[in-house]
């Protein structure tokens, strides 16, 4: 089957592939995981006959991510992070008409998904999880992960061998004899991104952990996921189907991790029946978000010093750096009281570098600002939010120091890739709030 006509999306400076294909009467969006073509993969018979099903009752759409296939390329310490990568999915969608669909991702485009539909509940229908994982790294508490060690090894064979059909063999165990599959596997490696894009952005996978945003996800969830994947082992797939609020999940057979070739039909099948079924919803009334707290220090001796006219003029000014940068980063103001600052947004990279560039902006008023951050499922209670993590958002505050952002573990798991550098200041307990919390601060945000 020919390739379907690719577009652009304008997203930010850049530029987002995208194609659609069909006129089903719902959306789908197929996000790839890791590397992607979106015109290469149709020269793959089995990766065309897969598409063209899933088209025959969806509108597909499928697109690059920025800085792989044909979307802008992105120098490797730019490669994209999960909310750019929210940016361009948002892009694309708006480009392509699309008010609302339902999100399927495969791989390491897990935690993208899983993060789109926490956020923004009323762009996502639905979301679908093939072979995915929150996290892919090993740790004490996640034990099926990869190891550190082997994680390594399989960067340097990736790097090595990248363009010359590198793991096809681990990816796709059941074609592993077919030399033409090869052949096309190597060259998609070659169009979808160069060795130092692939090798970063697996090691960005390796480092990001989703998990906590598992429990916002409140829309429909099908997590779908192989037996004997060598790459994500179902128990990848369980954890997810466990913390994810109602999620359905379905055991298939086989042991390849890529979608197109082993059993492909039982997979849309399986799309078919969820995605056909799904009902109106009501609209969501909790949503993933980035808290801001931001007040500042020494304020009540400063006042007293100057006297209520004076201060009230501080003030004014210091409202006014604040919602500029509020305005650059696309924060929304909630609240204030007295000197402090209560802000949410869509991203926690974007809320870092706002706090930072709010502790910046005041300096030349001679202020100080203790800047806190958390991300987490808020309850949306009119123009606002509220819940435990607004309260979480409010201690973190309350223990950084002048002239400090400090973090919540969440955010900066949240923010792997980014380029933005902390300092752990351990492990805390946060006044009201259950369990201790380890927190940072931002040494860099780039």
């Amino acid at each position: 089957m020919a390739a379907p006509e690719t577009r652009y999306a304008r997203s930010g400076d850049l530029h987002i592939a995208y194609q659609t294909v069909g006129d089903g009467p719902q959306d789908l969006v197929f996000v790839h995981g890791w590397i992607s073509h979106i015109e290469h993969v149709w020269e793959e018979p089995s990766v065309a006959r897969f598409f063209s099903r899933l088209a025959s009752f969806t509108r597909l759409i499928l697109l690059d991510k920025r800085g792989t296939g044909m979307s802008d390329p992105v120098p490797l310490d730019r490669l994209p992070t999960l909310e750019e990568r929210m940016d361009d999915v948002r892009a694309v969608m708006d480009a392509a008409g699309s008010e609302r669909a339902t999100l399927f991702g495969t791989s390491e485009a897990g935690a993208l998904n899983l993060m789109f539909a926490a956020t923004h509940p009323d762009r996502t229908a639905a979301l679908i999880l093939l072979n995915s994982y929150a996290r892919i790294a090993w740790a004490p508490d996640y034990p099926w992960g990869i190891p550190a060690d082997a994680a390594g090894e399989l960067l340097k064979s990736i790097e090595v061998g990248w363009g010359q059909g590198v793991a096809f063999e681990a990816l796709v165990a059941s074609q592993a004899n077919d030399p033409a599959q090869r052949a096309w596997w190597a060259r998609y490696q070659r169009l979808a991104a160069s060795p130092g894009a692939a090798v970063t952005l697996l090691r960005r996978a390796y480092d990001t952990d989703a998990r906590s945003v598992l429990s916002a996800i409140r829309v429909p969830t099908l997590v779908l996921h192989r037996a004997g994947d060598p790459f994500s082992g179902p128990e990848h797939g369980r954890y997810l189907a466990e913390h994810i609020p109602g999620a359905r999940y379905v055991e298939l057979s086989g042991a390849d991790h890529l979608l197109f070739a082993e059993d492909a039909d039982r997979i849309v099948t399986e799309v078919r029946e969820f995605v056909t079924g799904i009902r109106d919803e009501t609209e969501r009334e909790r949503v993933l978000a980035t808290v801001l707290f931001a007040d500042i220090v020494d304020s009540t001796a400063r006042a007293a010093a100057l006297g209520d006219r004076r201060w009230r003029d501080v003030l004014d000014r210091y409202y006014a750096v604040v919602r500029l940068e509020l305005a650059r980063f696309r924060g929304r103001e909630l609240d204030t009281a007295g000197d402090g600052v209560f802000a949410s947004f869509d991203g926690p990279a974007r809320a870092i570098r706002c706090g930072v560039a709010i502790a910046r902006a005041v300096r030349p008023l001679d202020l100080a600002v203790r800047v806190g951050l958390h991300t987490g499922e808020c309850e949306v209670i009119g123009d606002k939010v509220g819940g435990i993590a607004v309260h979480i958002g409010a201690r973190v505050a309350a223990q950084a120091r002048a002239d400090e952002v400090l973090v919540s573990s969440t955010v900066r798991d949240l923010v792997a890739g980014s380029g933005i550098e902390f300092d752990d200041r351990g492990v805390q307990a946060l006044k009201g709030v259950p369990g201790e919390w380890r927190l940072f601060g931002v040494r860099r945000a780039a």
